[in-house]
């Protein structure tokens, strides 16, 4: 059967996505099924019963992917894309080419086993859910997003003349691998992500465990509940420590501690794997387009006018090393993330060439940096010393007056980051670009244009107003940006100066 659109009229995705939703609902019942199962085992139900249940479930999950099927539809039209749902109660959404951000394309393991991928319309809907097919064949997600795309550039003037219509009506594209020249500019081989593996170090394992446990807790042994059985093992262990001296106590803990980060390490590397397998980031005519990951294999292409910001960012210890991160604060939306990661794991000669391709600028040595108003920071610290404090002067008057010295302690470590903040953190206003660095330990520096900022607001609370500083608030979009702890004469000179500068341009001449 083809899932190819013609004419306008209604199409349906490809009917091998009935196996691909079957297959996907059949593993994530499983454990349902096993757990029924085991449970009908337990309450000596007849055999009957237990084999009948998973074909059952089974046949309800095979039935309602055939039903998802039927009741999904689309049609590409000349002016918008319908997404048409629903048996008996109809459902249609519209959608304008020129309220298209991009058309983004996503395989799962499953699905790539058929030669299928998901399309998903990103609208830039602020949150409000996006529009997908699911599932179309490779070839028809690629015609598809490219058929749009010429389409939303015939609508909306978006870079360029659409190509020339087909005789059948239809916006005649080929899938942009076919049709595109690209040019490598950024990819990470398999020794890069192991090294990036090693520095994402993650325990999220004992998270998953913890909810696995709270959701299946009726097939564990009751004994996991007695407090009685948690003591007796304690007071065993007790024991055998006591028994086996300090030395051995020291060494058991250092091991403990050291399969704790070998969890961690082997979790991170396996999360940066499955999602960053292959990464590859190329030049198109249409901006730049990013695939990557190993299960679910995914291709963002993203317009270069839709990019607003780049943002790179680091980490305590891989900034040593001198390896950063960039990722884009783009109009169209990628997955629930606003910014699109182009470079996880990068060089700054890397990250400067791939900037430099969007036309923003990144800091130089002469760029002129402020820092923030210190009273900020002063005021920020007091806040949190203060309460601390007044405890420590408790305690001090108590029978408890050797433990004082722990707030006044964390007192102290409060005062001293706030300072090294306000030491690490700075703004600047160059002839076309604001940037603003952030963080202590993990830095993040972000430059965006002026002509991209949409709106500017002073911001001040009623202990800013008293200290004349105040947040600047500029209108980003697909992101945020903000500037904390300016003077209020500063910040006052920014907005101004931004102002000015958004007003000089006649936004209708843009592309959209």
């Amino acid at each position: 059967m083809s899932d190819r659109a013609d004419g306008g009229a209604l199409m349906r995705t490809h009917p091998y996505g009935i196996a691909v939703r079957a297959a996907k609902g059949v593993w994530q019942g499983a454990l349902g099924i096993a757990a029924l199962a085991f449970g009908a085992l337990r309450e000596d139900v007849p055999d009957w019963v237990i084999w009948t249940a998973p074909v059952i479930v089974v046949i309800a999950v095979v039935g309602g992917a055939c039903i998802s099927w039927r009741q999904l539809g689309y049609r590409v039209g000349t002016d918008d894309i319908r997404v048409e749902r629903g048996l008996i109660n109809k459902e249609a959404r519209s959608i304008p080419y020129d309220r298209i951000q991009d058309v983004s394309l996503s395989e799962t393991l499953l699905s790539r086993l058929f030669g299928l991928v998901e399309v998903q319309f990103e609208t830039g809907a602020g949150g409000k859910e996006e529009v997908t097919l699911a599932y179309v064949t490779a070839a028809e997600g690629a015609r598809l997003r490219e058929q749009v795309r010429d389409a939303r550039a015939r609508v909306s003037g978006d870079g360029g003349p659409a190509r020339d219509r087909g005789g059948d009506g239809t916006d005649g594209a080929s899938p942009p691998t076919a049709t595109e020249s690209a040019q490598t500019v950024f990819a990470m081989d398999n020794r890069r992500l192991v090294t990036f593996g090693a520095f994402e170090f993650s325990l999220l394992v004992f998270a998953v465990l913890a909810a696995g446990f709270q959701q299946f807790e009726f097939l564990l042994s009751p004994l996991i509940w007695d407090d009685g059985f948690w003591k007796e093992i304690i007071g065993q262990q007790g024991e055998y420590v006591a028994a086996a001296g300090v030395a051995l106590a020291i060494a058991g803990a250092v091991l403990g501690l050291g399969a704790l980060l070998l969890v961690g390490f082997v979790t991170g590397l396996v999360r940066t794997i499955l999602r960053d397998y292959r990464f590859l980031l190329e030049r198109t005519e249409k901006g730049f387009r990013r695939r990557r990951g190993l299960l679910t294999r995914s291709d963002v292409v993203m317009p270069l006018h839709r990019v607003q910001a780049a943002i790179i960012g680091t980490g305590a210890i891989r900034r040593l090393l001198g390896w950063h991160g960039l990722s884009f604060v783009s109009l169209a939306s990628d997955k629930s993330d606003a910014s699109h990661v182009v470079a996880p794991f990068a060089t700054m000669a890397e990250i400067a060439r791939i900037v430099a391709i969007t036309g923003i600028d990144l800091p130089d040595a002469e760029t002129r940096w402020h820092r923030p108003d210190a009273r900020y920071f002063t005021d920020a610290a007091l806040i949190g010393a203060v309460p601390l404090l007044l405890i420590a002067a408790g305690l001090a008057v108590s029978p408890y007056w050797p433990f004082a010295a722990i707030p006044v302690l964390v007192a102290g470590l409060i005062a001293g980051s706030r300072w090294l903040q306000w030491r690490r953190h700075r703004h600047a206003l160059d002839d076309a670009t604001l940037f603003g660095q952030v963080g202590l330990l993990s830095p993040e520096l972000t430059a965006a244009p002026r002509i991209r900022l949409h709106s500017v607001e002073i911001a001040q609370g009623p202990l800013a107003r008293m200290r004349g500083y105040a947040r600047l608030n500029f209108g980003l979009a697909g992101g945020k940006f903000a500037i904390a702890g300016i003077r209020l004469d500063e910040a006052r000179a920014v907005r101004a100066r931004v102002l000015n500068h958004i007003a000089a341009v006649d936004f209708a001449r843009l592309p959209r």
